[in-house]
């Protein structure tokens, strides 16, 4: 939602800059529109657009680095669940306390990361619920050398498991679009369609082209917004791959 509002905003005020442009061409005196002010209006939003293209890739390639970075953190965490689930499977039923355990901590996880109602919001800050499995695996005694190196594997796939966790967690707290720099590209697009709207004669069809490509570019700042928030909006981030993990766990397959 809040992606929505910015991009509306952001369409609404590039539009009304064309409209501001149309309407400021009738207020000006002949000589300002001039094929002379023409140009050197041209070549002045020429820089800007430029500038417009160069820090609006650098958003979309941070974005996307980051929405990227977030789905591989998923893919990890299902693979270690599934690994988790075959390790508890190889030490044996003395394993079934703790892998009842571990399935709980990876249900919480992900029902807070995808909650189920609509309403719900994502929340990626880990629970400190990591105790309830160290004093599973600390009562996990191995009979013989193979069970013991199978909980050291235990040990190792629980840690990378909450490391992925919080890996996720930090980098959603550090990721975000920077306000000023937001401010400054619309500030940019409004002056760019305001002098669109100088020198474009009014008609229907200009009208439609300048409606368009202010949608176009209110739709980019739209799409950077939402890859910030993998977990919620249109862009979000599918729960399948670890559901599909979670469930092998809750069937004790291996």
């Amino acid at each position: 939602m809040h992606a929505i509002a910015i991009g509306t905003l952001i369409f609404a005020s590039v539009f009304g800059g064309a409209i501001a442009g149309m309407a400021l061409r009738r207020t000006l005196p002949p000589e300002h529109l001039g094929s002379d002010a023409k140009e050197t209006v041209r070549l002045a939003t020429g820089l800007i657009v430029t500038m417009t293209g160069l820090v609006l890739g650098m958003l979309v390639s941070s974005a996307k680095g980051y929405y990227d970075g977030q789905k591989n953190v998923v893919a990890q965490m299902s693979s270690q669940v599934i690994l988790l689930n075959a390790l508890f499977v190889e030490y044996g039923p003395e394993a079934e306390p703790i892998r009842r355990v571990a399935r709980q901590f990876v249900a919480d996880a992900v029902d807070r990361i995808w909650p189920n109602t609509e309403s719900g919001s994502s929340q990626l800050r880990p629970l400190n619920n990591g105790q309830r499995i160290n004093e599973e695996l600390d009562r996990l005694m191995p009979k013989d050398e193979k069970q013991a190196a199978t909980k050291g594997q235990i040990v190792t796939a629980i840690r990378n498991m909450k490391t992925a966790y919080w890996l996720m967690f930090l980098e959603s707290e550090q990721a975000s679009i920077s306000i000023p720099l937001l401010l400054v590209v619309t500030f940019w697009l409004v002056a760019i369609f305001v002098s669109f709207g100088m020198f474009a004669p009014s008609n229907s069809t200009v009208m439609m082209a300048l409606l368009v490509c202010a949608l176009a570019v209110s739709a980019a700042i739209f799409i950077i917004m939402e890859m910030y928030s993998p977990f919620s909006g249109i862009l979000r981030i599918s729960p399948v791959a670890i559901r599909d993990a979670l469930n092998q766990m809750s069937n004790g397959g291996g």
